[in-house]
């Protein structure tokens, strides 16, 4: 089954892919179509709410399954004020560059001592049709906490500019190396255990319109057999 990822950061559709590998979901960015919709502007105040927001804009001009995904970063030790949230990339009413964003965070945990607490909120929605949607925003998709780190490493892929300052609190490695112990990387993570969970509630619900629609059209041919029996 194909699936359209409501994103163009081709980082997010590299990893999506990885978590969905095997699964039978093909994934397909919005910079692979034909014509590349705009980008919607982001108004909710959780992950979940803008992922819903961007789901339903994209389903709206593509009139396909489409899905989207959202992110908020918590920081231990910030003030309500200076949480980042949703606004992960926004700040002070300006869009930053990757080099900005690492300049911005690595700041945050140099004012810790060189490191400080951080996770991620996850949220994602899904829409098949005008009667059927997905959401979900659980823990396990949300991964564990990580350390963030004043000293920066070399960025390596455009578009995750924060890898290069997250460090796995037990392997002490970067996120940037590959190999950081954070617990959807397993192979039943929460994003896969999502997806099962939708493609079983599609297909029992395919099923069940099948057996409505026989059912109906048994009745129309009983009905049939009764008016040709009366005449």
């Amino acid at each position: 089954m194909k699936l359209i990822y409501g994103t163009t950061n081709p980082a997010k559709l590299n990893l999506m892919r990885e978590f969905l590998s095997g699964t039978g979901l093909e994934i397909i960015g919005l910079s692979e179509l034909p014509e590349v919709p705009e980008e919607p502007g982001e108004y909710g105040s959780t992950p979940l709410e803008n992922a819903r927001g961007k789901a339903e804009y994209y389903y709206q001009i593509l009139q396909r399954p489409v899905f989207s995904c959202d992110s908020g970063l918590i920081i231990e030790g910030l003030s309500q004020k200076e949480q980042p949230g949703v606004h992960v990339r926004r700040r002070e009413g300006r869009i930053l560059t990757d080099s900005e964003m690492t300049e911005y965070y690595s700041g945050i945990a140099d004012r810790f001592g060189g490191r400080c607490l951080a996770r991620y909120q996850n949220g994602i929605c899904f829409i098949f049709s005008d009667r059927e949607r997905y959401e979900y925003d659980g823990e396990d998709i949300s991964g564990e906490s990580f350390w963030l780190v004043s000293q920066a490493k070399p960025q390596k892929e455009k578009g995750f500019p924060l890898d290069c300052i997250s460090v796995d609190r037990k392997t002490g490695r970067y996120f940037v190396d590959g190999d950081h112990n954070m617990e959807f990387w397993n192979e039943e993570n929460g994003f896969r255990r999502f997806w099962k969970r939708v493609m079983e509630a599609h297909a029992a619900l395919e099923a069940d319109q099948a057996c409505q629609k026989e059912e109906a059209e048994t009745e129309r041919i009983a009905d049939g057999h009764d008016e040709k029996t009366l005449l």
